[in-house]
């Protein structure tokens, strides 16, 4: 069957792909900007891909009229603080766009949404089922509450509080039950749903077995580390601070904290579980799919992160419009130095960042990180996704690659730390030298200002990063 993969650059999306190709299906990825879709060569030739942005109806002309089934793992949660009249479009004309072709089947992935009073976010993924229900094909939306897996939002989250803080002053929401999927049991559901027609035309709740508090699963989770930790819940933490809380504590951005702190304090408990007999699923518990996470990390096999996700940014942009680096106005930092073997040194480039650091005065970095956490940037916490492999559109700390080609020696990074300005640094390696140039494109006064500000420490980091990645 020919089934359209919206999101297919997303978190869910990534993890879904193969799992339809293996069962035979012919897959048309949607991706935004083709230039960050980095789809694994195993399926490569066995997927087509489609450049279209559901905000914009005049692209969604490219969505071939003879398709099946569809997918839709869409959202605009952190990307704006109008994510709800975002959402609500791209779902009108993803709706439109799919009553024109011969699609009979559509699967959403959504969230729980079986209390009263409802989140922003909740309520507008609510809003988005109403929509797509009117389309001409038969709907089924499953309804995930927190999603466990390598990479996902809610373990890195956990995984950030836990891991980091041996004493939790926490907000009171942590009382709030929820019931935790592990992922490889989403992306079963999923997989499974497409063209059923026992689901068509219906909605259902998907959780794994266990009904927890906030509190339980980060006490399960430092259990699973082994790890002694005492959480001290108090009622007087409002929801900005709370937003502050795990913004500061965690990699998550400041759009998203405030989007999962309003959303915690709301139950997202399964109604039943019909859904499970009738796909003959049997959800894992929150402990197995935790040390399932931690299987695929110790592996470095992680398929996906959110971090990938542009939204973790909070910078709404297409890699197309910032891979050409410009000249005309801009600061340039150029050094090159010659290496002694050439694979050890592309080696060390596509090891950069995360763990592994940026190769000398890291305490610099980190301290630069702090900072533009403090501001209101992304740190240098996000990481990396793998510890070896570098594709277009991920992260690197605060840093978004735009081109990675491992073969020919050159990767470009763009800055999404918070500047006054913008910036980009580039490696590249011609003949036997290594170049390695930073770029700068001042924002007026302040620009200016701030390039001669860290202009003195340019001569021993970026020497030192240069030395350190060239040495024998």
């Amino acid at each position: 069957m020919k089934i359209l993969l919206t999101g297919s650059t997303g978190y869910i999306g990534k993890r879904l792909l193969p799992v339809l190709v293996e069962a035979g299906h012919e897959v048309v990825c949607c991706a935004r900007d083709v230039k960050r879709f980095n789809p694994p060569d195993s399926v490569k030739d066995k997927i087509s891909v489609i450049e279209v942005d559901l905000l914009d109806p005049a692209s969604l002309y490219k969505i071939p009229k003879d398709i099946d089934g569809a997918y839709y793992l869409v959202h605009s949660m952190s990307a704006s603080r109008d994510y709800q009249s975002l959402e609500e479009t791209s779902a009108i004309n993803f709706r439109e766009a799919l009553s024109n072709t011969s699609a009979k089947h559509v699967v959403y992935l959504s969230g729980i949404v079986n209390e009263d009073a409802l989140s922003k976010h909740l309520s507008s993924r609510k809003n988005v089922e109403v929509e797509l229900k009117k389309g001409t094909y038969h709907l089924t939306t499953l309804r995930a509450g927190i999603i466990i897996g390598s990479g996902s939002a809610s373990f890195e989250i956990i995984r950030d509080l836990v891991e980091k803080l041996p004493i939790m002053i926490t907000p009171k929401w942590l009382n709030t039950c929820c019931q935790p999927i592990g992922i490889v049991n989403v992306i079963e559901f999923l997989s499974k749903a497409i063209f059923n027609e026992k689901v068509f035309d219906q909605n259902f709740d998907i959780g794994g077995p266990d009904v927890l508090t906030y509190k339980e699963m980060l006490l399960g989770f430092a259990q699973s580390r082994n790890l002694k930790r005492k959480i001290i819940v108090v009622p007087v933490m409002t929801p900005r601070l709370s937003s502050y809380w795990l913004y500061f504590v965690t990699t998550t951005s400041y759009k998203l904290a405030v989007s999962l702190v309003h959303s915690m304090k709301v139950e997202v408990v399964c109604r039943d579980n019909s859904i499970n007999s009738i796909l003959d699923i049997k959800p894992m518990g929150y402990m197995e799919s935790l040390n399932r996470a931690f299987a695929k990390i110790e592996n470095n096999s992680i398929l996906s992160s959110w971090k990938d996700s542009y939204a973790s940014s909070g910078i709404d942009f297409d890699i197309s419009e910032f891979i050409e680096v410009p000249t005309f106005g801009c600061f340039v930092d150029k050094r090159k130095l010659e290496f002694a073997d050439k694979q050890e040194t592309i080696n060390r480039i596509w090891s950069i960042g995360g763990e592994t650091g940026w190769y000398y005065s890291n305490w610099l970095w980190k301290l630069r990180g702090l900072l533009d956490k403090l501001w209101g940037g992304v740190g240098l916490r996000r990481g990396r996704t793998s510890l070896t492999s570098i594709n277009a559109g991920d992260t690197l700390d605060f840093w978004r690659v735009l081109y990675a080609d491992r073969d020919k020696g050159r990767l470009l990074l763009f800055a999404e730390m918070k500047l006054p300005g913008e910036a980009w640094l580039e490696f590249k390696i011609v003949d036997n030298q290594l170049y390695q140039t930073a770029t700068f494109r001042p924002l007026g006064v302040l620009g200016r200002l701030y390039w001669f500000s860290v202009l003195p420490f340019h001569g021993f980091i970026f020497n030192g990063m240069l030395r350190a990645l060239a040495r024998p």
